[in-house]
């Protein structure tokens, strides 16, 4: 699987809810936030219009989510999900164990796993996900934590991650 610099991988259907939530976001949302904003505008005094700054604020963290959403689509890596070959890659379900401890996450990007709060996420530009990055069911790899302590990381499994 061929990956670029800065490129999430996303499945097909993940990239598709994103660009539907994009085409939402800029279409109807947008209008929908503006025309809010006008209402509030129009009750007059801005200074303690409560409901005019929290539309304003609503305002900003949606065009920061388009911005967020463009960004990604753009550089996205779109394919069908690895094969379960036990290679560590993103879109892989991944159970390491590490200082005794086993840990299970995703290696990709969190919009994959919409809606799976209970799923770690761990992206390949990440200490621990590039750590791992490539290596197979039953190696063990060092890791050295963002703390400078270095730690061995066995891989116990991986497996594609299906939604």
């Amino acid at each position: 699987m061929s990956s670029q610099p800065n490129g999430a991988w996303l499945t097909q259907d993940a990239y598709d809810r994103l660009a539907k939530e994009l085409e939402e976001l800029e279409g109807p949302g947008r209008t929908e936030i503006a025309e809010r904003i006008a209402a509030a505008r129009d009750e007059g005094d801005l200074k303690e219009n409560g409901g005019y700054h929290a539309a304003r604020e609503e305002q900003g963290k949606m065009e920061a989510r388009i911005a967020d959403l463009q960004r990604l689509l753009k550089n996205a890596v779109v394919g069908e999900a690895p094969k379960d070959d036990g290679v560590v890659e993103p879109g892989m379900v991944v159970v390491i164990s590490m200082a005794g401890k086993e840990r299970t996450f995703l290696l990709g990007n969190r919009e994959i796993a919409d809606g799976d709060e209970d799923l770690e996420v761990y992206s390949s530009e990440s200490p621990l996900g590039s750590a791992i990055h490539g290596s197979r069911v039953g190696d063990t790899v060092d890791y050295t934590a963002p703390n400078g302590k270095s730690f061995p990381i066995e891989i116990r499994k991986a497996t594609p991650y299906k939604a």
